[in-house]
């Protein structure tokens, strides 16, 4: 099974403690999402709700073509203020490790996420991959980076953005 890896950095000027406040929120993920994708959590979770290792969220969510599909992560790791993984148990993806960084820096904070992800299916998979769900995924973590430049604002001639694959 082919395991594709992308990484994405963003550079805000708030404070540590703010900036992990809003992502350490399942349900300011929504807030961040392309509204094509209709995102919606369905495990019953409040704004006040913070993410805490072994955590369930359940999502409704259409990655492509507006088909609605059943998307089910855990957090496995949280380090307060620090870092959070979440990894999928059930959805579109035959495997999904998402990792969220955040760290204190002059002015502000990085964030970086890296996100290792397989869709299967072989070389269909692969296929898929390079036509389709690759450049998806740069296309939603791109429409995050300007939501949270709109959130947050920027740093002053400091503002990286980052995609390996």
């Amino acid at each position: 099974m082919k395991t594709y890896r992308l990484e994405f950095n963003q550079k805000i000027p708030v404070p540590l403690e703010k900036a992990w406040d809003f992502f350490s929120s399942p349900l300011n993920l929504a807030d961040i999402t392309p509204a094509d994708m209709t995102f919606d959590v369905t495990s019953p979770i409040s704004k006040e709700d913070k993410m805490y290792a072994g955590m369930i969220i359940t999502y409704k969510v259409a990655p492509l073509f507006g088909i609605k599909l059943d998307w089910v992560t855990e957090i496995t790791h949280v380090k307060d203020q620090e870092y959070f993984i979440d990894e999928q148990r059930f959805g579109p993806f035959a495997f999904w490790h998402h990792y969220h960084h955040f760290e204190s820096i002059p002015g502000g904070v990085l964030m970086r996420d890296i996100l290792h992800y397989s869709i299967g299916w072989g070389p269909i998979g692969a296929v898929a991959n390079a036509a389709i769900v690759n450049n998806k995924i740069k296309a939603i973590f791109d429409y995050r980076y300007k939501k949270v430049e709109s959130l947050f604002g920027t740093l002053f001639n400091s503002a990286v953005k980052q995609l390996n694959s």
